[in-house]
């Protein structure tokens, strides 16, 4: 049986190392198991001849500040940098590139000139997508995929070039399972308050844009958060290569069983591992906290990173890059130009692309061997932007079972899994298949669980 800390945390992902992070600041004794090799999670940069590349999420959003927050409390704060000029964003439909109506918010418009002029809808299109200001808002109180609220509300083509690439396709999901009231809660909300996001939108002031846009990273990429939050954190507070296998409880602490046999005890587990990792780790001690927790469903993703010379690629490489949509058929979800979107992240004269693989839409898609995947990603970029010739070199980064999917029904999940904790004082959920998806959301979640550790185990004592 090792020492025991107060707090023991499975998982060394970014919800992992957040809940770490505000225990340290608060001056509780934990200690964190991770399974693999380095922590992080998905959050993983390298540099590779001169370039940086994320090969997993590669910004944080501005709008959310509990990113930015961290970095600026681990003294990143001068390092952040904004996207770089021109922030275009493109969609493609029927081989072009359509670059995204200046004006709007996700796609949906704020000005009618762009809208108007754009040529990723047809008139039919517009037309319906104008009609939303006269559509009641919805009456019935249950959950809706973000889907059925698109087409609801602005019709098929808003959610066959919008909703699908765009709103699920950030998450690697299905537009039609994913849950609009758990990831874009400002559109239900809104319409529930003003019958319609166009006049709603249309109506707010008009503020010249942020000059730093939606988005900051780090100049060699998010792994520079990661390693940060390593070096913050007591070097023996870290237990990499050990695998949680089974929490047990023994009337007083919580005692931790890995792969090796090895037992740890603490008053306090988080457990801030995938759901379906929990669902297997908390089997034995809070079963229908496990069975929730293994409902939730999970994508994989796959990215592809390729650089070139400057001169192989003819298109300009104005903005940051571009959505496909799943009825363009072409093999990859989006795809990327890192050094136009990032200062710093290839030499001079070059250029660093990714393509993105996989999730909802094409499953299978981690199936495919290296070689394929690589030229998937050319067959569908070359004829877009120009590509002659070979790659540099390439890197594959594959993400199995990393995008968790908060389909319809997911927020009644949560609420039931929070009810169902408070059958099993000492013992917290947070992580990406929960309260959030992105990197702000999960440091939000962490960083506020960790809190409540805090509060029990003074409650406790006293």
């Amino acid at each position: 049986m090792s020492a025991s800390p107060q707090v023991l945390i499975l998982g060394g992902g970014i919800a992992g190392l957040a809940t770490a992070f505000e225990l340290h600041q608060q001056k509780i004794p934990f200690l964190l198991l991770e399974a693999g090799a380095r922590v992080g999670g998905v959050v993983f940069s390298e540099e590779v001849d001169g370039f940086n590349i994320d090969g997993g999420p590669d910004a944080l959003l501005i709008q959310k500040q509990d990113g930015i927050k961290l970095c600026q409390e681990l003294g990143l704060g001068t390092r952040l940098v904004p996207t770089k000029l021109p922030r275009l964003a493109y969609v493609q439909r029927a081989g072009r590139l359509h670059a995204l109506p200046a004006a709007s918010v996700m796609g949906i418009p704020t000005q009618w000139g762009p809208f108007i002029k754009t040529g990723l809808f047809t008139w039919p299109g517009k037309l319906r997508m104008g009609m939303e200001m006269f559509i009641p808002k919805r009456t019935e109180t249950g959950d809706e995929s973000i889907g059925a609220f698109m087409r609801r509300r602005f019709g098929n083509e808003a959610v066959d070039y919008l909703a699908e690439p765009l709103l699920a396709g950030i998450h690697a999901g299905d537009v039609d399972r994913l849950s609009i009231r758990a990831l874009f809660a400002r559109f239900t909300e809104t319409e529930q308050r003003f019958g319609s996001l166009l006049r709603a939108f249309r109506s707010q002031p008009r503020h010249a844009p942020s000059k730093d846009g939606a988005f900051k990273s780090l100049p060699g990429g998010l792994g520079e958060m990661i390693t940060a939050l390593e070096k913050a954190l007591p070097a023996d507070s870290i237990r990499k290569n050990t695998r949680a296998t089974s929490v047990s409880f023994d009337g007083a602490l919580y005692r931790v069983e890995t792969a090796s046999g090895e037992l740890f005890s603490a008053r306090t587990v988080v457990a801030a591992t995938p759901a379906f990792v929990s669902a297997t780790t908390l089997r034995a001690v809070a079963p229908i906290v496990a069975q929730r927790c293994g409902e939730v469903p999970y994508a994989s993703a796959a990215t592809v990173a390729m650089a070139f010379n400057r001169e192989a690629v003819s298109h300009p490489l104005n903005g940051s890059g571009w959505v496909v949509p799943k009825v363009e058929k072409t093999g990859i979800m989006a795809g990327t130009w890192l050094s136009s979107k990032w200062p710093g992240r290839a030499p001079e004269g070059k250029v660093l692309l990714r393509a993105f693989f996989g999730g909802a839409r094409d499953p299978k898609a981690l199936e495919k061997t290296d070689a394929e995947l690589v030229a998937t990603a050319l067959a569908a970029m070359r004829p877009l932007i120009g590509i002659q010739g070979d790659p540099l070199f390439t890197r594959i980064y594959r993400w199995e079972n990393a995008n968790a999917q908060h389909e319809v029904g997911h927020l009644d999940r949560v609420a039931a899994i929070s009810q169902d904790l408070r059958a099993h004082p000492g013992l917290f959920i947070t992580g990406s298949g929960f309260r959030g998806v992105g990197i702000p959301d999960c440091v939000a979640d962490a960083r506020t669980t960790a809190r409540q550790v805090s509060a029990w185990l003074a409650s406790s004592v006293s």
